[in-house]
């Protein structure tokens, strides 16, 4: 019985070892955004459903399956292992050369994670319903249910190690081969369970073949073949909570940050929910999770209307406890309907069926219908939806299975059409990298109209209407006051065919500084930012009116600067603006060693980085401070208060490699004291880094 449990533990553990690993390694190519992680969990769950189809049909060749699996493990080693006559590691994929520009994210996520991992992830997806079938096989009077359990506790292990222990110990490439490795043992032990199921008897009929010990069931009424209406309640109980999983991801990503700790926590709330609830029947307390249900939805009611002056431990832990409370109710009435052994592999299929409808919504048909994040609300009311029937004595599959799916199409729809009218805004657009909105307000004093565009919470720019004296002066975080214009204002190039590279687009407000003669270099991955910025709609035209040389390059900042530098075209810009970092949710990618580097091959001699570390949540000061210790740079701190003719207060650090570039009476005027300080933060590097160790 060891073999059994050591081989789904396993392959538990590796399948979710996996998804935090190469979530790393590739999100600096798409931006750093959080739809990585959704793509990611899209492609798991449908991986994870052609398991568990391949599973089901494979249980149905007695004779042949264990033959066919173990065809099917050789195969999965063989690619890892050809892998490596390509690539330096079995696992990780190579950065494509069309990255830039991409149209479709998401399926360019799918096509490298399928080329890389697919097979393998396949094997490791099939694992937990064959096992259990084969167990049920050779162990007739033992229940499978501790087995699925321990599938569960091996998947939030995986989880819970990889941010605790794998990946501060281990570069990416360590960890690849780390993988490996234990997909050989995985395979070895699968093996050996295969040959062993082989010579054991075909599966036991529990309605007739008459035993001599009696069978410990689990204690669920045995019947035939699952009904229709059965087989949609737990494809609706499923895909309710992997909406909820993937919405209240996006939720905390978008305005927190890009981490694998934090698309791994709500991912562990969702399988402690599988263990509790599949634990036994003192797990699940309906009448107690209904409670808690409750609860948690007034709490985050609150939480939203309150989401600026929170702190935002607090704001994590109210959708935690939301999502843990939806979660216990899902599975919980998903354990309450649990079929016989027999049925076993057909559950698991309808269960990860409803994960994949979930993964498919959130990933694909929300972005196209909704202009906001509303998925959030579909999986609230999908879940109180069930709390209803729940809490009602019908016990009717079909009507149940039919009031769900009612409720999911009927709100659905209702959000699809009141989406612009919610938002209030004039423009509103979601794509890949998230939600751009474009409103109109009265700003400054005395009051004048203004477009103002949004990525979520954070403005990115604004643009006064009145008239050309107005509209293309430099405002919000840019004004000539803050860091950011007192970098490009006097520095000795200014008025001289100055040259200025931005990461982070915006409204293109600093091409307001803008002269004949200067060069003006703007990298960003957004396509939906690049069109307003350029004029589409009229909202913005600081672009358009500037008389300097303009160019707009699109895709991640980082790897066209890596690409230009590879192809012998270093910059020389004079002023690098690092404009990524204002939003709560960071690329962490474009702030490590390996990023600057890259920046200074770029930078001129006498050449000044200007980063903007205006952030709610966390202070970048440290993070910046150990680069510009490594890399031997002067390092100055700028803090604007704000006015009220529409600067925002903002923070900025200036970095150079000249000190007297930032000794100049004006930027010594504005700088903080940054004397005595002192910080023990390790260097951020592309193997490590640590969002938690900054928050405020």
């Amino acid at each position: 019985m060891i073999f059994f449990a050591a081989s789904i533990f396993l392959s538990a553990f590796l399948l979710f070892q996996i998804q935090p690993m190469i979530g790393k390694f590739i999100l600096p190519w798409f931006g750093g955004t959080p739809a990585v992680w959704s793509t990611l969990l899209l492609f798991f769950q449908v991986l994870l459903t052609g398991g568990y189809a391949y599973a089901y049909w494979l249980i149905g060749r007695i004779r042949r399956q264990s033959l066919i699996h173990i065809l099917l493990l050789s195969l999965a080693v063989i690619v890892l292992s050809g892998r490596l006559l390509f690539a330096s590691s079995p696992i990780m994929p190579s950065i494509p050369e069309s990255l830039q520009g991409i149209q479709s994210p998401v399926f360019e996520i799918i096509k490298l994670l399928l080329f890389s991992i697919g097979l393998p992830f396949f094997v490791l997806a099939s694992n937990g319903p064959l096992v259990q079938a084969w167990f049920s096989r050779i162990y007739p009077t033992q229940s499978y249910t501790r087995l699925y359990a321990l599938s569960n506790a091996g998947s939030l292990l995986g989880l819970v190690a990889y941010p605790l222990l794998i990946e501060p110990n281990f570069s990416l490439h360590s960890q690849g081969w780390l993988w490996f490795t234990g997909f050989l043992c995985f395979g070895l032990l699968m093996g050996s369970i295969a040959l062993k199921s082989r010579r054991a008897a075909p599966h036991l009929d529990f309605t007739q073949h008459k035993l001599s010990q009696p069978v410990m069931m689990d204690p669920v009424q045995l019947s035939g073949r699952p009904s229709f209406p059965l087989l949609s309640l737990w494809i609706a109980l499923s895909a309710t909570a992997s909406i909820f999983l993937l919405s209240v991801t996006n939720q905390i990503s978008q305005e927190v940050a890009v981490i694998p700790f934090l698309w791994i926590l709500p991912l562990t709330i969702y399988l402690l929910s599988f263990i509790l609830t599949f634990s036994g029947d003192r797990g699940y307390n309906r009448k107690f999770y209904a409670f808690l249900f409750i609860l948690s939805v007034a709490l985050i009611l609150y939480v939203m209307l309150q989401a600026t002056s929170l702190h935002i431990y607090w704001q994590i832990f109210a959708y935690s406890l939301l999502l843990f409370a939806a979660c216990m109710l899902c599975h919980g009435e998903l354990y309450l309907l649990r079929p016989a052994a027999e049925h076993l592999t057909t559950f698991y299929l309808m269960v990860s069926i409803g994960g994949a409808f979930g993964g498919i919504f959130v990933s694909l048909i929300a972005p196209v219908i909704f202009n906001g994040y509303w998925e959030f609300f579909v999986a609230l009311a999908m879940t109180i939806a069930i709390l209803l029937i729940a809490l009602r004595s019908n016990r009717d599959d079909a009507a149940r299975a039919r009031f769900i799916f009612t409720v999911f199409a009927l709100v659905t729809i209702m959000l699809a059409v009141l989406d612009t009218y919610f938002s209030g805004a004039s423009f509103s657009k979601r794509n890949f990298y998230g939600v751009i909105r474009v409103r109109q307000a009265f700003v400054g004093d005395p009051p004048q109209q203004a477009n103002l565009m949004s990525h979520g919470i954070t403005v990115h720019g604004l643009q006064f209407l009145s008239d050309f004296k107005t509209s293309n002066i430099a405002t919000t975080y840019y004004v000539p006051e803050s860091g950011v214009g007192l970098a490009i204002l006097d520095h000795p190039k200014y008025g001289h065919d100055q040259r200025v590279g931005l990461l982070g687009l915006g409204v293109g407000t600093l091409v307001a500084y803008s002269q004949p003669g200067d060069v003006y270099r703007l990298y960003e991955i957004n396509p939906v930012v690049i069109d307003l910025a350029a004029g589409v709609g009229d909202y913005f035209s600081f672009l358009s009116d500037s008389k300097a040389d303009i160019t707009v390059v699109s895709g991640d900042a980082r790897i066209s600067l890596q690409r230009e530098l590879d192809a012998g075209h270093p910059q020389d810009f004079d002023v690098l603006v690092l404009d990524t970092f204002s939003s709560d949710s960071i690329p962490v990618h474009l702030v490590t060693k390996e990023a600057f580097a890259l920046y200074l091959a770029h930078l001129a001699p006498d050449g000044i980085i200007a980063a903007h570390i205006t952030n709610l949540h966390l202070d970048l000061q440290p993070v910046f401070w150990q680069l510009a210790k490594y890399y031997g740079l002067r390092m100055v701190r700028i803090n604007y208060a704000g006015d009220s003719n529409g600067g925002y207060a903002s923070h900025w650090v200036l970095l150079a490699r000249d000190p007297a570039l930032l000794q100049t009476p004006v930027i010594q005027e504005h700088s903080v004291d940054l004397n005595g300080y002192f910080t023990n933060l390790k260097l951020w590097t592309d193997d490590y880094s640590n969002l938690f160790q900054i928050l405020k």
